[in-house]
């Protein structure tokens, strides 16, 4: 069936993501526990402690805890920052070099046409990762850095751009925000025989 190709295929991508954010909230922990047990009188405390006591941590001066606290945030920006650029980057090396990713190929699915051009896939990525990743990472940066209610604006905008590029696989068209952004369709690819209507998917 080809929508639940679709979604399939979503889910295969979407497992990457997450491995991939799992593996760097663990490194993340890890770095900000190392700040804790370089210092003496907060060996005792844990790096989420840390991370969110804005600075204020024991008895430490005031300086000091602050020092740690920006260190810890600037751990998970760069965190979020990687994540998003490493998204980024497998959207389009696979959508420049194959015309599909991972879970599309899993799936039987390409984007066509043919992604040289290149822009055209720098494109799509781009829609991609702001939909799936990049907007998310943004709301909980400023969340760690206190800025609550920008948080929670930003994570609504985020919400909807996701929708926004999902719900139009159940349109007549089947052409998400990303595919219109880049010029491109979804196709089934050796599964199945080929279908009349263009098939999209790429939250």
């Amino acid at each position: 069936m080809p929508k639940l190709r679709r979604v399939l295929a979503w889910f295969v991508d979407f497992a990457l993501v997450v491995a991939l954010a799992s593996a760097l909230a663990v490194l993340t922990f890890h770095r900000v526990s190392a700040l804790v047990t370089d210092v003496p009188e907060l060996a005792t405390r844990g790096g989420f402690d840390l991370l969110t006591s804005r600075g204020d941590v024991l008895d430490a001066s005031q300086d000091l805890g602050l020092s740690l606290w920006n260190k810890s945030v600037l751990y998970v920006e760069q965190a979020f920052g990687l994540l998003v650029l490493t998204v980024f980057l497998y959207q389009w090396a696979c959508l420049a070099l194959a015309g599909r990713t991972l879970g599309k190929a899993l799936t039987g699915l390409k984007v066509t046409p043919n992604l040289p051009p290149r822009v055209r896939a720098a494109r799509r990525a781009a829609v991609t990762t702001a939909a799936d990743v990049a907007v998310y990472a943004v709301a909980c940066v400023l969340l760690v850095e206190g800025q609550v209610v920008l948080s929670v604006l930003v994570w609504a905008v985020a919400v909807a751009l996701f929708l926004l590029n999902a719900l139009p696989v159940l349109s007549p068209g089947r052409r998400s925000l990303a595919d219109r952004v880049a010029g491109t369709a979804v196709t089934g690819l050796g599964l199945s025989r080929p279908v009349a209507t263009p098939l999209v998917r790429t939250f």
